[in-house]
Parts: structure tokens; C-alpha cells; sequence
């Protein structure tokens, strides 16, 4: 007799239109969304591929079915409990990867969250540049319910809400609403369950129209200054990295395209 759990197709699916904006779907719905060693692999797999092929402009990260992701699955984190130390080690190493290649992935990225986000589906969506939620969303960075503590997103979690919400959210694991997770910075927009993909459709519309490699130098220029005293270092560095983007090809061909009147090759 089949599994209902188990799903032919892939835990991850990858699908790219003709403006090279890839849709990167958590493919198992039956659990959620929750991820083990095997997603893992794949999502990171996927996520490394998509910022290798320069004619992928935006990825946007969702999940199947009626949640974005439960976060870790429960056959996942049973296995690990019997792991020594150093296997765990080893596993949650693949786990904090998968944070890293998606928060510094060189290309734009938006999560489409429609439905439940816990513990490591929270981190996703504070991973991802943009974030837009269904109005139903829910959200719990809920590990200290199992007695464990949110460590690999920790980082890209406290960016996202602050040091404050996460003192709150972090020990009480309590749930919250979509326009709780908007106050407080996890997401930057809700929208009705119907108007979602419209919602997000707006978003890549909007990433599309400027340059690729100003974005991917923006995202840089984020994680470069984010959190530094402005000091004569800080100042240098931002002169350095505007007189190089001034000096791209891509910027005079955007001034050249304004001063045309016309579209920029980016947007041809």
C-alpha cells in the first residue's frame, strides 16, 4: 500500500518563465513543508544553481499545500536525537548552509508565505529579501517547546525582528499573525489569502525593472554597513563602492536608457 506522506515528485521544485524569475516550491505537503537532511541538500542544491545561471533575475521561495514550512520534521529530529554530539554537529552545520547560501544568494529573493512558517520555516522567510504573507499566515519561532533553541537562524531572525521581539518570541514560542510578524519586521507586507500571488507578482515586477548587478552590489553594500559605526572606514568604503558602480557598464547603460528615454537592456 502507497504512503499518503510520501510524494513521487521531489521534496523541491524549480520552476523559471521566459523573464528569468524562478519559483523554488517546498514540495512536501502531507508534512508541511518540513524539511530533513534530504530537502536540506536539495533546497541548498537548487538555491547554488539558481545563482549560477546569470539569466535568473529573482527567485521566490514558497511552499505546496496549506503551509510555507512546519519547520523540521519530526522523523528528522527523532534520528538526531540518538546522534552523537559530533554527528549532530554535522547536521546542523547543513542546516545553518542552507541559511547562509540563501541570505547572501547574489540574486533578489522573495518569500511567499501561505500559511504556517515555524522554527526553521521562519528562518527562510528572514533569509529572503522581501518577505509578503497571506493574511491568514501563522508564525512561531517555536524550538523552546521541544527544548531546543533556534540557533542557525538566529542570526538572519534577530536581523529581521530585532534584539527586543526576539527575546519575546525566542523564549515564549508562542504563535503570531501575519500582521504581528509585519510589525515587527518579518515581513514587509500582507495581503489577502486571494491577492497574494498578486502581491508578489508586484514585488518581481518591481526587482525586474533595475540592474541585476546593482542589486547583487546593494545586497553587499547591506551586509557591509549594516550595524558599523560611520567611521573613516565606513566612509571610504561607500565612496569606493559607488565610484565602481558608476564606472559598470550596466550603470552607464542605465543613465544612457534615462537619458534616451528609453528601456535599459536589462529590461529589453
Amino acid at each position: 500500500m502507497t504512503d499518503p506522506l510520501v510524494s513521487a515528485e521531489p521534496p523541491v521544485l524549480v520552476a523559471t518563465d521566459a523573464r528569468g524569475v524562478a519559483t523554488v516550491t517546498l514540495n512536501r505537503p502531507a508534512l508541511h513543508n518540513a524539511f530533513d537532511d534530504i530537502l536540506i541538500g536539495l533546497l541548498t542544491k537548487a538555491l547554488r544553481g539558481l545563482e549560477a545561471d546569470p539569466a535568473i533575475r529573482v527567485v521566490v521561495l514558497t511552499g505546496k499545500g496549506a503551509s510555507f514550512s512546519a519547520g523540521g520534521d519530526l522523523n528528522w529530529m527523532r534520528r538526531m536525537a540518538g546522534y552523537s554530539e559530533a554527528e549532530n554537529f554535522a547536521d546542523a552545520m547543513g542546516l545553518a548552509l542552507l541559511m547562509r547560501t540563501l541570505n547572501e544568494l547574489a540574486k533578489p529573493t522573495v518569500a511567499r508565505v501561505q500559511g504556517a512558517a515555524f522554527a526553521g520555516g521562519v528562518g527562510l522567510v528572514a533569509c529572503c529579501d522581501i518577505a509578503i504573507g497571506s493574511a491568514e499566515a501563522i508564525f512561531s519561532i517555536s524550538e523552546a517547546r521541544l527544548g531546543l533553541i533556534p540557533s542557525t537562524i538566529s542570526p538572519y531572525v534577530v536581523a529581521a525582528i530585532g534584539t527586543r521581539a526576539a527575546r519575546r518570541y525566542f523564549l515564549s514560542a508562542e504563535r503570531f499573525s501575519a500582521e504581528e510578524a509585519r510589525r515587527i519586521g518579518l515581513l514587509h507586507e500582507v495581503a489577502p489569502a486571494a491577492e497574494l500571488d498578486d502581491a508578489v507578482e508586484r514585488i518581481v515586477g518591481a526587482l525586474l525593472e533595475a540592474g541585476p548587478q546593482a542589486q547583487t552590489a546593494a545586497k553587499r553594500l547591506i551586509a557591509a554597513v549594516a550595524d558599523r559605526p560611520v567611521d573613516d572606514a565606513l566612509v571610504v568604503l561607500t565612496a569606493r563602492s559607488i565610484a565602481t558602480a558608476r564606472a559598470s557598464a550596466e550603470a552607464r547603460e542605465g543613465l544612457a536608457a534615462f537619458f534616451d528615454k528609453r528601456k535599459p537592456a536589462w529590461r529589453g
